[in-house]
Formats: C-alpha cells, sequence, structure tokens
C-alpha cells in the first residue's frame, strides 16, 4: 500500500504543472485589478459569486486537460480540424486583441509595484521585459514550468495580507453564500468582469497546449486531473482575500473606485507596513508571471490554429513565427505601459468585461468538440459536465443581454 502511495505521488509530481500553473496565473495584475475593485466599490457583496465562478472554471479547465491529454492536440489545432479555417482566424485575431490588452496590464501591474518603492517605470519595465523574452527563448518547457510553479508560492502573500487587515469576517462568511443580485449597470459589469478575469479564454487554450507539450496521455489523465482543481480552489481562495483585503481597507471607510492595484496596496498601509508590502509584492509577482504566460498562450493558440509549428522545447530557427509572435506581443504590451496618460487601468477592466462576453462562445466550441466519439470515444462529457457547462452559456450570455438593455437604458 505504501508503495503504491509512493507511485501515486510520483505519477502526481510528474504531471504537475499545466492545470495548477494555468489556474494560479489567472490573478493577474488584470484580476488583481478587477477583485479590488469589485471589494472596494461593493465590499463583501461580490464573494458569494466565487462559488458558482469555481465551478465553471474546474469544469472549463478539466475538460481542456482531458481534451489535452486524450486527443494529443491543442484547442485551436481542434477548432480548425473541426469548424474550419476561417471560424478559427476570427477567434484568434479576437484572442490576440483582448489578450495584447491582459498583456499591458500584467506590464502595467510590474511598473505600479515597483513604484511604490520609487523605481521609474522606465527602468523596471524594460527590465521586466527582457527577464520575460529570455526565460522562454533561452529556456525549455522543463525549466520555464519550474520557474512558473516556484513564482505561484508566492500568491500566499495575499492570504497574509487579507488576515493582517481583520476584515469583518462573519459579513465576509454571510455574503459568501448569500446571493446579492441587483439591476444595476456597474454591478452587473463587475460580476461579468470577475467571471471574464476568472476563466479567461486565453487559459483553456495555454492549459491544453501546455498538457500536450508536457507529453501527458489519457493513461496520466486521473493525476492531471487533481492538479488541475487544486489549482482552481487556489485561485478562489487568492480570490477571496484579495476582495476581503479592499473590502476591509477601502469600502469600510467609503465606497470607491481604485485606478490600479497599486493603489489597493497602498490603502493597506494604516493596518501595517508588512500588509503593504506582502500585497505590492503580490502584485510584481503576479504581473511578472502572467507577463511570461499570456504572450506564450497567445503565440501557442495562433501557432496552433493556423498551422504554424510551435513550443518552447523547440529552437528558435525551428519555430520562428511562435517566437517572433511571442516577442512582438512583449514589445507591443512593455511599449505601450511607457506611452504617458495612456488610459490603461480603463482599458483593462472593460476587457475583462469583454472575456466574460467571449467565454460563453469559446464554452460552446469546446463542449461540442468534447462531446464528439470520433475524437474523445469514451472521454466524452457525462451529463452533469453538459448541464453545468450549458447552464455557464446561457447565464454569461443573459448577464451580458442585461447589461446591454441596462446600459442602453441608462443613456
Amino acid at each position: 500500500m505504501l508503495k503504491s502511495l509512493r507511485v501515486r505521488i510520483a505519477i502526481f509530481l510528474g504531471v504537475l504543472g499545466p492545470g495548477f500553473i494555468t489556474a494560479v496565473v489567472d490573478n493577474d495584475a488584470g484580476g488583481i485589478i478587477t477583485y479590488s475593485q469589485a471589494g472596494s466599490r461593493f465590499g463583501y457583496l461580490p464573494l458569494w459569486t466565487l462559488a458558482p465562478i469555481t465551478i465553471a472554471l474546474i469544469l472549463t479547465q478539466e475538460m481542456c486537460s482531458r481534451m489535452g491529454a486524450v486527443t494529443g492536440k491543442g484547442l485551436s489545432d481542434l477548432i480548425r480540424e473541426e469548424f474550419g479555417l476561417r471560424v478559427t482566424f476570427f477567434i484568434m485575431a479576437l484572442l490576440v486583441l483582448v489578450n495584447l490588452t491582459n498583456i499591458m496590464a500584467n506590464f502595467a501591474g510590474i511598473a505600479s509595484s515597483l513604484q511604490l518603492f520609487h523605481v521609474s517605470r522606465y527602468i523596471s519595465v524594460p527590465i521586466g521585459a527582457a527577464a520575460v523574452w529570455l526565460l522562454v527563448v533561452k529556456g525549455n518547457y522543463q525549466s520555464v514550468e519550474k520557474v512558473f510553479l516556484f513564482a505561484c508560492v508566492f500568491y500566499v502573500s495575499y492570504v497574509i495580507s487579507g488576515i493582517l487587515i481583520k476584515p469583518d469576517w462573519k459579513e465576509a462568511a454571510i455574503y459568501s453564500v448569500r446571493p446579492v443580485l441587483m439591476l444595476d449597470a456597474g454591478y452587473i459589469e463587475m460580476l461579468i468582469g470577475m467571471v471574464g478575469t476568472t476563466i479567461a479564454p486565453w487559459m483553456q487554450f495555454y492549459l491544453q497546449a501546455a498538457v500536450v507539450e508536457k507529453g501527458i496521455t489519457a493513461k496520466e489523465y486521473s493525476d492531471s486531473r487533481i492538479e488541475v482543481v487544486v489549482g482552481c480552489i487556489m485561485t478562489s481562495v487568492i480570490a477571496f482575500f484579495i476582495i476581503v483585503s479592499c473590502a476591509g481597507a477601502i469600502w469600510a471607510n467609503g465606497p470607491r473606485d481604485i485606478t490600479d492595484g497599486a493603489q489597493a496596496a497602498e490603502a493597506l498601509k494604516p493596518f501595517g507596513q508588512y500588509a503593504f508590502l506582502l500585497f505590492s509584492a503580490g502584485l510584481m509577482n503576479a504581473s511578472l508571471f502572467a507577463a511570461c504566460i499570456q504572450p506564450l498562450s497567445t503565440a501557442y493558440s495562433v501557432c496552433e490554429g493556423l498551422g504554424f509549428e510551435s513550443g518552447v522545447n523547440r529552437r528558435f530557427t525551428e519555430a520562428p513565427i511562435f517566437y517572433w509572435l511571442y516577442t512582438l506581443l512583449i514589445v507591443v504590451g512593455a511599449g505601450v505601459v511607457l506611452v504617458p496618460a495612456f488610459p490603461l487601468i480603463k482599458m483593462i477592466l472593460i476587457f475583462q468585461v469583454i472575456n466574460g462576453v467571449l467565454l460563453p462562445f469559446l464554452l460552446i466550441f469546446m463542449t461540442l468538440l468534447i462531446n464528439k466519439k470520433s475524437l474523445m470515444k469514451e472521454w466524452v462529457n457525462s451529463r452533469v459536465y453538459n448541464l453545468v457547462a450549458w447552464v455557464t452559456v446561457v447565464v454569461m450570455i443573459g448577464l451580458s443581454l442585461a447589461y446591454a438593455a441596462i446600459s442602453l437604458r441608462g443613456l
């Protein structure tokens, strides 16, 4: 029995990486800003959304992990093969546009976190961009994954900073299980943005591509599923503490909007230097971490979808389109942050909402693919999985229509 347990642990550690990294990196600068805005503007009210969002996150991540393990192909590959190049090109164009703003957000997060320590963005952003580029271009999948897994550890800083603030835990517990719905455009926009930043479309493309490149097959899939679930739960725990931190530090003194993650960190100063430092360190780690993953995810998706060679295990000469696209995304994303007076934070929040609006349409493609017996054989979705997937699609489309109707009425 002990030997069997050791074998299981060894297999789990062998597949650990794609699912855990993809879920955790979801708390990037855009996510931190969105959760901080939710807490500072609406207090503890949004906490109830984390339970259904976690269920939907586990569902989508598990579906992608399973498709990658069973088919040995990325999501872009499968969409191109089953739905054609025209549909794939349209999805890739939208993905590049949305992901580019997320990449900008993460370089803005790097600048904001280090500006708190009086480091100019004209120093921090170029150095961060160079570090991100060198890590992927000069490394291989195994070395890059180890760095990413190490970066995941630093997300615990949000948990500690949330505890140091001493928020109203009773109120947080109540609103974690009490749904609060309001026909308010700002509130519905925040709900869509929270879903969009937690279950961002880019995550699904990256996870499936990473599962394929790591070589996980259907045989190791059960252990891969465990790491996906653990990563999703950790993501929601971190989101909970970010919302609670801003509700306790900002909303409790009067609801207001914030302009960036650094402003949230500044608001924690009255609660102690450690709370401020931990939140700031978490923002820098999350931003740098996601600045690596998101351009990588985009390059994977586009190259797979359009039939070009891709993967960090390949050399620059073997996958030039992949590496040049990765480089271009970093250069543009970092370069825009250096433009004075660019309305970046407003754009970040808008594009989290766009992520939420696009999610149900991607989920439709995923659900249709995973139910094809010619592709998945006995690994097709169960009835429960299909029910949750279609309910998520209907709810997100419903929220988007409600937001559009209320916004138009207010014009």
